[in-house]
């Protein structure tokens, strides 16, 4: 009897699978800190003989090499990666044994990549399961434009090849078990909120299987949003085989460290709760908060290779932020401080506080009256008296914004800050997290910031005008 055990990292919105039998093993798609897979396969009593890769990825910093190495398991690459290490390449079609009864065979499925490959897991010759990858996601598909623009229009048509021939291989009754599309940037459209599927349930809801190639392909384009900056520097980090993380304790800066590296133009980076870096925090840190999208958004707005130090309440704290970081690639934090933010500042020098506010905030701030019109949509304006900083993305904005407000998204804002007009400064984002980030960039250069904490739902109800795309 086989199994399959989910490795989930929500953070990155992606999963690694553990799959075998009573002996053995074989793992698709391991994360960096493998201490998790290798902790699994104890808790099965198994031995991983395997594993492999469905792509060469961009998104997060593959466990692969370290865990083959590690476990003494062949590390099997599709073959068109052409990557320098050692490693079995496969092609399409290969058979590659699991344990008595159980195999996985191998499927060129292009498109997220040029090289991709899906993996079927077979017991006794009939297939149990689909390993996707960033091919045939839940409702969705792997974007195509991760690897060169030039090829993404080829990339995309082979997409829509690649996830017909799974399902025109499959029966309806098979799990997809996708690497991405659980809130991944890897993801081609956004996040569903189912967390499983069959060939046969996207047969009757995925575009990709309902839509003729050109239909697809033309809606695919036109849907693609940003691409975190990260992916850029991730690829090539996977393509020449990256090295075994350390997650041995960081140094611990002082309160005089902390001030030469903000000093020095470095990062400092406060993981604590909005609430808390509200109260009090260091001047210039900025506030990425542990229990939000981490090492996304941090990996994404830091200038690649800037030394950051980190500030958090517990050592806890600061060790899973450690481990979210390697995921993308930022190893060695370069200092650390925990407990007391009061110990993070020199003597004589005092904590900074900052605002927090929601839209109905904001209304009364205008000097607004509030209440809703018809829909939620009609009531006043932003302005004056309040900037109204929105840090979404174009698409997210697209869908409806605050009349008046500024619109720079979040990724932008650390190089565009000069642009955000005079005044105080109330960001918003959909829901409070990026627009923590940006309120903090902008206290760190000395403007006055208040996050609207709150859904972005809400600004209609507190009386802001909200422009739909069906007012113009």
């Amino acid at each position: 009897m086989y199994f399959v055990d989910i490795v989930e990292t929500e953070g990155l919105g992606n999963r690694g699978y553990l799959a075998g039998g009573p002996r053995t093993a074989v793992v698709v798609d391991p994360p960096r800190d493998i201490d998790r897979v290798v902790a699994a396969a104890a808790r099965r009593g198994v031995r991983i003989g395997a594993v492999v890769e469905t792509h060469v990825h961009n998104d997060y910093v593959s466990g692969g090499p370290e865990l083959a190495r590690i476990t003494g398991a062949r590390y099997v690459v599709p073959a068109a990666a052409r990557v320098p290490f050692a490693h079995t390449p496969v092609h399409d079609g290969d058979t590659l044994p699991v344990d008595e009864g159980l195999a996985l065979r191998a499927l060129a499925t292009p498109g997220h990549t040029p090289h991709h490959f899906a993996y079927l897991l077979t017991e006794d010759g009939r297939e149990v399961a689909a390993f996707t990858g960033g091919s045939l996601l839940i409702g969705s598909v792997g974007r195509p434009d991760l690897v060169e623009p030039r090829l993404t229009e080829e990339l995309a048509r082979a997409q829509h090849t690649s996830a017909r021939r799974l399902a025109r291989e499959l029966a309806d009754d098979v799990p997809v078990l996708p690497t991405h599309g659980f809130g991944s940037f890897c993801s081609s459209s956004p996040q569903t909120e189912q967390d499983s599927t069959t060939v046969g349930a996207e047969r009757k809801s995925n575009d990709v299987l309902l839509k003729d190639a050109d239909a697809f392909v033309a809606d695919l384009l036109a849907g693609l949003d940003d691409v975190p900056a990260y992916y850029a520097h991730i690829g090539p980090v996977n393509a020449g085989g990256p090295p075994p993380v350390d997650l041995s304790p960081v140094a611990a800066a002082d309160a005089g460290e902390i001030a030469r590296r903000l000093a020095a133009g470095e990062w400092v980076v406060d993981l604590r709760s909005r609430t808390a870096f509200a109260e009090g925090h260091v001047a210039g840190s900025y506030n990425f908060e542990a229990d939000g999208q981490l090492a996304t958004y941090l990996a994404w707005l830091i200038p690649w290779g800037k030394p950051v130090t980190l500030l958090a309440e517990s050592p806890e704290q600061l060790a899973d932020a450690q481990r979210e970081l390697v995921r993308v690639g930022i190893d060695r934090p370069a200092a650390a401080a925990t407990g007391d933010p009061r110990r993070w500042v020199r003597d004589g020098e005092r904590l900074r506080s900052s605002g927090r506010g929601t839209f109905a905030g904001l209304a009364e701030e205008a000097g607004r009256p509030r209440g809703t019109g018809a829909g939620g949509t009609a009531g006043p304006a932003a302005g004056d008296g309040a900037v109204v900083l929105d840090v979404r993305r174009d698409s997210e904005r697209a869908a409806g914004h605050v009349e008046g407000s500024v619109h720079i998204p979040i990724h932008e804002l650390h190089g565009r800050i000069g642009e955000v007009p005079p005044g105080r400064v109330w960001v918003h984002c959909a829901s409070g997290m990026r627009a923590t980030i940006a309120a903090s960039m902008l206290d760190a250069a000395g403007r006055e910031a208040v996050v609207v904490d709150d859904a972005f739902d809400a600004a209609g109800k507190a009386g802001l005008r909200v422009v739909r795309p069906e007012e113009g």
